[in-house]
């Protein structure tokens, strides 16, 4: 039975990581892995050096910042708000209502963005300009100032849902003997949700944000490519842009690969990071 799963992670995962060997050449297609010369660390070198790292690095962390602060408790709020719910007619209305988001394309998403929000024509940014008079408007797809505020609100909208089905699993597994303790020794709804809600599922959240915490740097490359225009481009390149910018469009191949290789060993390490610091503080863990 673990056949099948080793052979797809041994194909697909861990051979192809000899494709790393790119980042510490100068690689030329046409002479193949083995032709290509050696040049060690020096595309490393060039990308620390360079004029873009402190620009793409603040970029990324920024707007891995807003994800952790604002876009990872949002699965956690809405899951509680809906473990609150009674009528179980409304409670499956609204949990399939937010699921749909999560199955619609970036492409769709950055679509319906636009004709919300696009300065002429936007239903959302008209309706503000009505109530606000011509003073208020605002291209709100072009501003660099509104395009972390944009690529927020989308992934609230698109995954918010989605993320609440891992705490609603780990909700139902709370013993409601616990609930009758806390009820009979005089605690409302929100003691309850303080002492025996919270306490239940921090394992839960523990290891969703010690999973996070290896994506920090993976900003999604697919919806900030369809959301940057040449107006917002300083604040919109991150590292997933820069590869696919340097490494498909400019054909720097060997120097793409060493910033992929960049995020996936500094993946790593926050990985660990955070497991070590998780178990430092009284929790279990990841591994």
């Amino acid at each position: 039975m673990l056949i099948p799963g080793i052979a797809y992670f041994a194909l697909f995962k861990y051979l192809p990581m000899y494709g790393v060997t790119i980042a510490f050449q100068d690689f030329v297609p046409f002479l193949g892995y083995s032709g290509s010369p050696w040049v060690g660390f020096e595309n490393f070198r060039q990308l620390f050096a360079g004029p873009d790292f402190g620009r793409l690095m603040f970029n990324t962390l920024f707007l891995a910042l807003l994800n952790v602060l604002i876009v990872f408790p949002a699965p956690i709020i809405v899951a509680l708000l809906l473990n609150e719910l009674r009528i179980n007619i409304v409670k499956r209305s609204v949990q399939s209502l937010i699921y749909i988001p999560h199955f619609l394309s970036w492409t769709i998403v950055a679509s319906l963005t636009y004709v919300l929000f696009a300065a002429d024509f936007g239903a959302i940014s008209g309706w503000i300009r009505d109530l606000l008079g011509d003073t208020a408007k605002v291209d709100y797809m072009a501003q660099e100032e509104w395009f972390r505020p944009l690529i927020i609100l989308q992934l609230l909208w698109k995954q918010t849902g989605w993320g609440t089905i891992i705490y609603l699993a780990a909700l139902a597994g709370v013993d409601p003997n616990l609930y009758e303790a806390a009820r009979m020794d005089g605690a409302g709804r929100f003691r309850q949700l303080w002492h025996v809600t919270l306490p239940a599922i921090r394992p839960t959240v523990v290891v969703m944000a010690i999973l996070m915490s290896g994506n920090l740097l993976d900003t999604g490359f697919e919806q900030i490519w369809l959301m940057t225009t040449s107006l917002n481009r300083s604040v919109a390149d991150v590292f997933d842009t820069y590869v696919y910018n340097t490494g498909i469009i400019q054909g720097a191949i060997s120097y793409s690969t060493a910033v992929g290789l960049f995020k996936g060993v500094a993946g790593v390490i926050l990985i660990f990071g955070s497991n070590w610091l998780a178990k430092r503080l009284g929790q279990r863990g990841l591994f």
